[in-house]
């Protein structure tokens, strides 16, 4: 059997290919609770004192928002770098008007819905467009806090093309609509009797005066954001009132209070108009005491980070390296790598006699599988460094790569089940280039391996690869390649010691057999790859995929044929996969809503800040973070997990059991992990109040769990 290269280069390019436009920059990002594009409006062209503006458009989902330029008690606002061409300067953002948004005992303020923050840019003389390109590249990196209950960090990197010598007004309505909510500047008093808006200094609290406000707002109660954070009590209510033209107030000072600025710079707001202004603050700010009394707020923010437990300890370079090399030996024992060891056994037994000839297989399969190890090591080190939350395995969290790698090992399993040979479907130059070059079947074979073994974590990968995480990108690589060597290790060893060719069986009429009966393990990874897709995307999804693998399959099996019926049916299968994979795309690829743990059942959904607030109950956790798409998960779940006797220890310590699903992309679960020094799932954790978590082995056992819990 010669295992085609392009079947493992095409392993090789999906394990590359689904982030790898994520690090391209794109004008829209969307995740789960916002849709963020970058706008642009240029209506006369990009000319020094023309106006030209971009900014950041956040549609929000119901329920969930972002901050303004002060988030109030909690919250952080939204923040934009940008890369701009020479000549070529962004200005502040032009907040619009916030609400304010009540978070229990606190307050917040922010936005909901969709929101425009527009940001002016300067064109300056020295600004020089190339003749050639013509088009202008605009570039940010934005970071946003998005919170419902919880909260979660977000960011996006995006790019935008404007050109240099033509007008872009496609978006002036959304920047209209987001000048029109800006607060506008209130007027200077007129005339030197006047008084000044002014802010003047009383015990703990600010009695404002506000002079100048339009006449559609007198009489009316007005809304006050602060533009500095932690001047005021935000949540705390405050009097108002109007005498004559004059709108006064009196707003308690924050006893927590961090600055004093003189002038004060404020919103007023009626509910649809704002109003800024900056007022000269009259009288010493109060002292804030040492020994200040604490708010409520701050002191149920004290208790939960004491109750927050630590992370796990650290651990050196060199345990790093060791644990690498024997997660990569173990690794060969994981289930999802299992199926293509065959090819490997199969490979040896034909070539047992030549012992040239299997020194270099066993040298160029170690070097496809290092490389390999690298190469994504190296992917998800450039990708993490420009924003992507990513982890080990993270490739299987896009439904697109699953349904390849299944159409992939269907490919493999028919041929190992002598439904075809690749020789008879490729052309005879082809064939022979194939059977001339072991040497690249055995280097390809090793890309494949890693590409299957990329969803497992064997015991001692996971604290190594977490480790490697946070070093420099040489050592981090080192990591990674240690762990490629220990998975190689086995076969590198076999190759070069004589005394293992010789205790290998003959070639013999029992090879065929057994390759055909490997065919089966390759058959139920395909019916893995399957249901991981059906947890992604849906039934749909994992019907649809069914059915494109039937048609891929009656695609090989017309091209086996002879005569005219090869082309007649041939093309015809071709026909019927086209059709099928056009018409059913859609439901392979795309995201399914994610499954909710039922009401009242023994394991509920993790969610962020869900372990502190059942921990400041008093209450121990137990954390299963885990995935569709790694087998050992699985496993896990469906023995020791589902032990009586692990149940029942849970049940009478007063355990919860919180389950993180990592099947698909989820930035606040990857962040999780790399709190815990880990990279991947599967993970386990205890956490207990004041003390540090436990993480448990990989390859969960009875014992260790029902240890773990009873140390309670």
């Amino acid at each position: 059997m010669h295992f085609p290269r392009f079947l493992a280069a095409a392993a090789l390019a999906l394990v590359l290919a689904p982030l790898g436009a994520a690090a391209q920059g794109k004008a829209v990002v969307t995740t789960e609770r916002v849709r963020a594009e970058l706008l642009a409006h240029a209506p006369e062209g990009l000319q020094p004192g023309k106006p030209v503006w971009v900014g950041l458009q956040l549609a929000h989902q119901p329920e969930w928002h972002t901050y303004w330029k002060n988030s109030g008690d909690s919250g952080l606002p939204t923040q934009l770098e940008w890369k701009l061409p020479r000549g070529v300067v962004a200005g502040d953002i032009q907040w619009p008007l916030p609400k304010k948004i009540p978070i229990g005992t606190l307050a917040n303020y922010g936005y909901e819905g969709t929101v425009l923050l527009p940001v002016p840019l300067t064109i300056t003389p020295e600004f020089k467009p190339s003749v050639l390109a013509g088009d202008v590249e605009i570039k940010l990196k934005a970071n946003w806090l998005v919170c419902k209950k919880e909260c979660i960090p977000e960011d996006g990197e995006f790019m935008l093309k404007l050109p240099a010598r033509s007008t872009t007004a496609l978006h002036g309505g959304a920047f209209d609509a987001a000048f029109a909510a800006a607060p506008r500047p209130l007027a200077a008093p007129l005339g030197d009797r006047v008084p000044e808006s002014h802010a003047r200094i009383d015990g703990q609290a600010l009695e404002l005066s506000v002079q100048n406000l339009p006449v559609q707002a007198r009489g009316k109660t007005l809304q006050f954001f602060p533009e500095t954070a932690e001047v005021i009590e935000t949540a705390a209510p405050f009097t108002q009132a109007w005498k004559g033209a004059v709108w006064t107030a009196r707003i308690p000072l924050s006893a927590q209070r961090s600055a004093s600025p003189n002038p004060l710079p404020v919103v007023l707001a009626d509910g649809s108009q704002g109003w800024r202004a900056e007022l000269k603050v009259l009288g010493a700010w109060p002292t804030v005491a040492a020994a200040a009394t604490v708010s409520p707020a701050l002191e149920a923010a004290l208790r939960g980070n004491a109750a927050q437990p630590q992370g796990a300890p650290p651990i050196t370079l060199l345990a790093a390296l060791v644990g690498a090399l024997l997660g990569g030996l173990l690794l060969n024992l994981m289930p999802c790598v299992f199926p293509v060891l065959a090819i490997k056994v199969v490979s040896f037994t034909r070539h047992a006699d030549d012992t040239h000839g299997h020194r270099v297989a066993g040298l160029a399969y170690t070097a496809g599988v290092l490389v390999s190890f690298v190469a994504l090591g190296a992917l998800v080190l450039a990708l993490r460094a420009a924003g992507e939350q990513l982890g080990w395995g993270f490739q299987l969290q896009s439904p697109a790569v699953v349904a390849t790698l299944a159409a992939l090992f269907t490919l493999i399993a028919l041929n190992l089940a002598g439904v075809f040979e690749f020789g008879s479907l490729l052309p005879s130059s082809v064939a022979t280039l194939e059977a001339k070059h072991p040497v690249a079947n055995s280097f390809l074979t090793g890309v494949l391996a890693v590409a299957v073994a990329s969803p497992c974590t064997a015991p001692f990968m996971g604290a190594s690869l977490g480790y490697a995480i946070g070093l420099p990108g040489p050592l981090a690589l080192a990591i990674f390649a240690a762990l490629g060597l220990g998975m190689a290790l086995p076969y590198l060893a076999a190759s070069w010691l004589p005394a293992v060719a010789r205790a290998l069986p003959r070639p013999g009429a029992w090879m065929e057999t057994f390759r055909r009966l490997m065919a089966f393990p390759m058959f139920a990874t395909v019916a893995w790859l399957v249901w991981v897709v059906g947890q992604q995307a849906g039934i749909d999804g994992a019907g649809a995929l069914l059915g494109l693998l039937v048609a891929l399959s009656m695609v090989v099996w017309a091209f086996t044929l002879r005569g005219r019926s090869r082309l007649a049916l041939g093309a015809l299968a071709l026909a019927c996969f086209g059709v099928l994979a056009w018409s059913t795309g859609d439901a392979i690829t795309r995201q399914a809503a994610a499954p909710q743990a039922a009401a009242g059942g023994r394991w509920q959904p993790w969610e962020p800040g869900r372990v502190d607030q059942l921990l400041a109950a008093g209450q121990p956790v137990f954390v299963d973070f885990t995935a569709a798409w790694c087998v050992t998960c699985q496993y896990n779940k469906k023995t020791t997990l589902s032990n009586g006797a692990v149940l029942g220890d849970f049940e009478s310590r007063n355990f919860a059991l919180l389950r993180a699903d990592w099947t698909r992309r989820d930035p606040a679960i990857t962040a999780a992990l790399s709190q815990l020094g880990r990279n991947g799932v599967p993970v386990y954790v205890i956490y207990r109040q004041g003390r540090r978590p436990v993480v448990l082995s990989e390859v969960l056992g009875v014992d260790e769990v029902r240890a773990a819990i009873n140390q309670l």
